[in-house]
C-alpha cells in the first residue's frame, strides 16, 4: 500500500547528529521530499541518511560548509522544490496527531503563508511539560516564495513571513535532546557568546541594571508565567538555565562593549 503524502519540501541541516536524525526522518515520512543539508558529518551520520533513502524516504541529500545559522537554513530552504517548505531541526520530529493534521491540511487557503506549530522542550528527568506548561508556537510550515530567514542573525535564526501566519491547534514539534548539564552549559556558553557579538554588532550596551535584573525576568518569565513550577525540580533547573543564558550573554556584551575584550 502506497504512504499517504503531503505536497510539502521539509529540509533539515545537520552535522553529526547520527543520535536523533534517524527518529526525525522517520516522522517526515509523509513529506514529498526531505532536504538534508550536511556541513560535514563524520559519526555515521551519512551512512544513517544513505540507509533512511535505502529504505524509501524521499531524502535528497546537500553538501555545503557551514555558513551560519541562518544562511545554512536559507540555502536548505533554497533547495525545496516543493511549493510548501516545513523546517525541522535534526533532534526535532513530528508527533502522529500533527502527521494527520499536515495530511489533512489545505495549503491552497489564499492570503495563508505559513503556519505555526507548538514545540515543547524535553525535560531530563521529567520527560515532555504536560498541556498546562505553555509551549511557544514556532513558524515552521511556510509557503516557499513568501518566507526568507533573516541572514545577519548569527544565532536563534526564524523565518519571516510575508503574509498571514495560523497557528495549528493539533499536534506538537517533539524537540527532544538528553543533555547534561554540562553539555547544555558548554552549548548555551557557545549561543551566549555569538548572541552577544551579534547585539555588539548592532550597537546594543548592557550594564549593572541589565546583568542583574534580564536573568531574572526571564527566570520568572518561564517559572512562573509559562508554569514550569509544575514539572517539579526538573522545571526550576529548566528555568534557572535559561536564566544563566542571559545572564552569559549580557556579562560578555558588557565587555564587549566597555572593552572589546574577548567574550569565551
Amino acid at each position: 500500500m502506497p504512504r499517504k503524502t503531503v505536497p510539502i519540501s521539509a529540509f533539515i541541516i545537520c552535522k553529526n547528529e547520527v543520535a536523533v536524525l534517524g527518529a526525525c526522518l522517520e516522522s517526515l515520512d509523509i513529506c514529498d521530499e526531505i532536504v538534508v543539508v550536511d556541513s560535514g558529518s563524520t559519526d555515521g551520520t551519512l551512512e544513517l541518511i544513505e540507509d533512511y533513502r535505502a529504505r524509501g524516504l524521499p531524502i535528497r541529500l546537500v553538501h555545503q560548509e557551514w555558513l551560519g545559522f541562518a544562511r545554512q537554513k536559507q540555502f536548505a530552504l533554497e533547495q525545496c522544490t516543493s511549493a510548501w517548505c516545513l523546517n525541522l531541526d535534526s533532534d526535532e520530529r513530528l508527533d502522529d496527531r500533527l502527521k494527520a493534521q499536515l495530511l489533512d491540511l489545505d495549503l491552497d487557503q489564499p492570503g495563508v503563508a505559513g503556519y505555526a506549530i507548538r514545540r515543547p522542550e524535553y525535560l531530563p528527568g521529567y520527560g515532555y511539560p504536560p498541556a498546562a506548561v505553555h509551549a511557544r508556537y514556532h513558524v515552521r510550515v511556510v509557503r516557499k516564495d513568501s518566507a526568507r530567514y533573516d541572514t545577519d542573525l548569527v544565532v536563534h535564526e526564524s523565518l519571516i513571513v510575508d503574509g498571514e501566519v495560523r497557528k495549528l491547534p493539533r499536534g506538537r514539534i517533539l524537540h527532544f535532546r538528553n543533555l547534561s548539564i554540562q553539555e547544555d552549559c558548554s552549548k548555551m556558553n557557545g549561543y551566549s557568546r555569538l548572541k552577544a557579538f551579534e547585539g555588539h554588532r548592532r550597537g546594543k550596551t548592557s550594564g549593572l541594571s541589565k546583568i542583574m535584573l534580564k536573568p531574572l525576568a526571564q527566570f520568572l518569565k518561564f517559572y512562573l508565567g509559562q508554569r514550569y513550577f509544575l514539572c517539579g525540580t526538573p522545571g526550576f533547573i529548566y528555568s534557572i538555565m535559561l536564566s544563566s543564558y542571559v545572564f552569559m550573554t549580557e556579562a560578555k556584551l558588557y565587555r564587549l562593549s566597555r572593552n572589546g575584550m574577548p567574550s569565551e
